[in-house]
């Protein structure tokens, strides 16, 4: 009962109050008019501005996810390998990272990028490039962004995940003539299916409500959801369409994982 009480006072009451203000009219200098319409709701599928906006973020989620999943599980497979202070001291520097906000990554970010950033200057200075790269403000620079924030959730999802398997059907797989690689696909990857979908949930919402990466890095010429939401709220004033953006966002966001998880457990 604590519990639940907790998760219906800042959780349920919070989405009702959101699904309630999307439902109200929009009237410049009057801030919001109660009301109870859905013309915000068409607005947003009727409006290809929009629309673009949600494909680019489901995109955007499911690359920067994919690329987690694939760099992050042979990380965390060799970290659960370890043992001591080698161990301890791996696990660190995934953690360290989480200590930063996400804006000042950002920024760190922006200064790699820029035109005379580190990475231009590394590459001009190898020869390997005549002029500067032109990567700030493009969906590539918020992808190696977005990624850079997301690897440390998955690979502690994922390394606390391999850590608990029984490595006795290792060694029985590896009698029975297993290579290393079909020991891995064929015995402890179905193990951790499982914790590659938490990993996988935990990634695609973090990416599909990511803001201050995709603002800093990609600049205003490039939609995401939640950066769209904030201009509707804090630049227009328009609460009942800021609010419809945020369910319509919430909505999509847990069918995806719905689905996944659905056919992840019909399948395994």
């Amino acid at each position: 009962m604590p519990a639940t009480t907790i998760v219906l006072v800042f959780m349920a009451l919070p989405l009702l109050y959101l699904l309630r203000y999307s439902m109200n009219s929009y009237v410049p200098g009057q801030f919001m008019v109660s009301d109870f319409t859905l013309a915000n709701f068409s607005a947003f599928f009727s409006d290809s501005y929009y629309l673009k906006g949600m494909r680019t973020t489901i995109l955007m989620s499911f690359g920067v996810t994919v690329v987690c999943l694939i760099v992050g599980l042979p990380l965390a497979n060799w970290i659960s390998r370890k043992h001591g202070s080698m161990k301890t001291f791996l696990l660190m520097l995934i953690i360290l990272p989480l200590f930063i906000s996400n804006a000042v990554r950002a920024a760190g970010w922006m200064v790699a990028f820029g035109k005379s950033g580190v990475l231009n200057y590394g590459l001009l200075s190898l020869g390997l490039i005549s002029t500067p790269l032109e990567i700030m403000y493009t969906p590539l620079a918020v992808f190696v962004g977005i990624v850079a924030v997301n690897l440390p959730y998955v690979v502690l999802t994922l390394q606390s995940v391999l850590e608990g398997l029984d490595e006795n059907v290792e060694f029985a797989a590896a009698s029975l003539g297993a290579t290393p690689l079909q020991n891995f696909l064929l015995v402890k990857l179905p193990q951790i299916i499982p914790g590659l979908l938490a990993a996988f949930v935990l990634s695609f919402i973090l990416t599909m409500n990511a803001y201050a990466t995709p603002v800093l890095l990609g600049g205003p010429s490039f939609r995401m959801m939640s950066p769209m939401i904030v201009g509707e709220i804090l630049n227009k004033a328009n609460w009942p369409f800021g609010a419809a953006l945020s369910f319509i966002l919430l909505s999509v966001t847990i069918s995806i994982t719905v689905v996944a998880g659905y056919y992840v457990k019909r399948k395994y």
